[in-house]
């Protein structure tokens, strides 16, 4: 049977399996929702990177891996939280142009075109803009289709407004400061970046995908949330040669989160883009975590988990509509 997972540990988590769409409160601060926790192997349970920051009654994409615009209708129907809507995204932002964080962007482009009335708000590195471009010729045929046969689609709201990030902040309106800052990633196109996301009761910080980084832990100092990628330092030690030189320098492995993640002392780490010991076993990867010497509170995040935070200050017990039973 379908079960709602509920964790207080500085949050709450809502799983994505519910009976019934659950009332999701109004006014209750900043949330997170993982859309999808994978990487770009196969797995039947995790969709590509992809998560939203919901402030009030609007929403903040980071990445659109595959599926990322199906999720979001799950999240609408199954979770009940009305800001995933087409029509509250706020805006979308992309860490950086690898394939499994940018395979749902025409899916989102396209899907939205109908829907929105106005360009959807878009923020990447280099290459953004480009990538923007290609997408609207490989549909050319549709959106000719669309606007200029039955539908009489608008063809002004389809090209997204598409802004060039660098470092700083790169994104404000009444709910949210966006700032941006690279990190490592390999050889990545050209560039990449993580998120620091400061809401009116919270700071949440995303680091993209980096290989060790000083420059996460500073950033994430004191944050309430530290999402951050892993691979399972078991599987490092599995690896051929090449494998090994490649996880060093594109991701961060297991015991090298429990250094960065003790120099930042975040109030929750969550994990995700999780690369576990076989193609879909990410089971052991807070724990290996925590036996590297991590003593902070984790969470080993799962597709449409769901995380409103609580200061020691302003603790909250789940409410009864929250509890529900198998």
């Amino acid at each position: 049977m379908r079960r709602n997972r509920i964790i207080r540990a500085f949050a709450f988590v809502a799983g994505a399996m519910l009976l019934s769409a659950p009332a999701w409160p109004e006014g209750d601060g900043t949330r997170v929702v993982l859309l999808g926790t994978g990487t770009p192997l196969p797995d039947p349970v995790r969709q590509g990177p992809a998560l939203a920051i919901v402030v009030n009654d609007s929403s903040y994409l980071v990445d659109c891996g595959t599926g990322c615009v199906r999720q979001m209708a799950k999240a609408v129907q199954d979770l009940g939280i009305s800001a995933l809507q087409y029509t509250q995204i706020a805006g979308v932002f992309f860490t950086h142009l690898h394939s499994d964080h940018t395979l749902g962007y025409p899916d989102l482009m396209l899907t939205l075109w109908d829907i929105q009335n106005q360009p959807l708000p878009v923020y990447g590195p280099e290459g953004i803009i480009e990538m923007t471009d290609a997408i609207l010729q490989a549909y050319e045929a549709d959106i000719t289709v669309r606007t200029e046969g039955f539908q009489q689609s608008d063809p002004t709201t389809l090209r997204p407004k598409v802004t060039v990030i660098g470092e700083g902040e790169i994104f404000s309106d009444d709910n949210v400061m966006v700032t941006a800052f690279r990190v490592p990633h390999g050889t990545c196109c050209p560039v990449s970046y993580g998120f620091k996301f400061v809401t009116s009761d919270r700071t949440i910080v995303i680091s993209g995908d980096p290989s060790k980084s000083e420059e996460v832990a500073k950033q994430a100092r004191r944050a309430d949330v530290l999402i951050h990628e892993v691979y399972s330092a078991k599987k490092y030690e599995s690896a051929s040669d090449t494998f090994r030189q490649y996880l060093r320098s594109f991701h961060t492995s297991a015991t090298e989160l429990a250094e960065v993640a003790n120099k930042a002392k975040p109030g929750m780490l969550i994990l995700t883009h999780q690369l576990g010991t076989d193609e879909c076993d990410t089971r052991g990867l807070a724990d290996e975590v925590r036996k590297a010497g991590y003593r902070g509170k984790i969470s080993n995040g799962n597709d449409l988990d769901v995380f409103w935070v609580f200061t020691e200050h302003r603790p909250r017990r789940a409410s009864a509509s929250s509890r529900r039973a198998e």
